[in-house]
């Protein structure tokens, strides 16, 4: 998985010290502790995404269509304004991403910082690492998992907002009808996602797996 170019316009000679520049403010940032939160842009078989992490984990997953720039704005607003794109801190992130979109990965191994959630969302957030690769959940055994049967409409809102999607699998939730549902990236990617992982579901709603 590789990093999105930052500027496709500048040099051969322009790019590398600008990358040297970057290197060295990385380098100072993170040894005068003054870097709150990390970012780099992958590139994946479902568009670019944003993958942004504290010193607890990661705690962004964000696709190109919720705009980048405007995600980074939010975290500068809900957390810090201290933000530094540095690859490297991602490293592990991006590569167990590749192996998921490989196929050769089942469940990611990274800390996660969830602060950007509600208690309660943190909850249902954390249950979605409990769903099997390849398999899905309604939204009603969601609401029964963590011991509130009636909280059917709440447990969709947290699918709907879980800020780290593909590490968290919201997409392999369901309706209790078994049809789509919302997700953050559009159905479109929701659908790619649960056939990669389920070629059976082969796009077609209508079956809880």
């Amino acid at each position: 998985m590789t990093d999105a170019p930052i500027n496709s316009s500048a040099t051969g000679e322009e790019a590398q010290v600008l990358e040297q520049l970057g290197i060295e403010l990385r380098a100072k940032a993170q040894a005068g502790d003054l870097v709150d939160i990390s970012y780099r842009v992958v590139d994946s078989p479902v568009g670019s995404l944003l993958l942004a992490s504290t010193p607890a984990g990661l705690v962004r997953v964000a696709f190109e269509t919720e705009g980048h720039e405007r995600i980074l704005e939010v975290l500068a607003q809900k957390l810090s304004p201290r933000i530094l794109k540095d690859p490297a801190r991602l490293d592990a992130v991006a590569r167990q991403l590749d192996e998921y979109f490989a196929g050769t990965r089942h469940n990611f191994d990274v800390p996660l910082d969830l602060k950007l959630s509600t208690d309660f969302r943190r909850r249902v957030q954390l249950e979605l690492g409990m769903i099997g690769y390849g398999q899905t959940w309604g939204y009603s055994q969601m609401a029964q998992r963590i011991g509130n049967p009636k909280a059917v409409r709440a447990v969709g809102s947290a699918c709907a907002t879980n800020p780290i999607p593909i590490v968290l699998p919201c997409h392999r939730v369901l309706r209790t009808d078994g049809s789509l549902g919302g997700y953050l990236g559009g159905l479109e990617v929701k659908t790619e996602l649960l056939t990669l992982e389920n070629p059976r579901f082969g796009g077609t709603p209508g079956t809880l797996f």
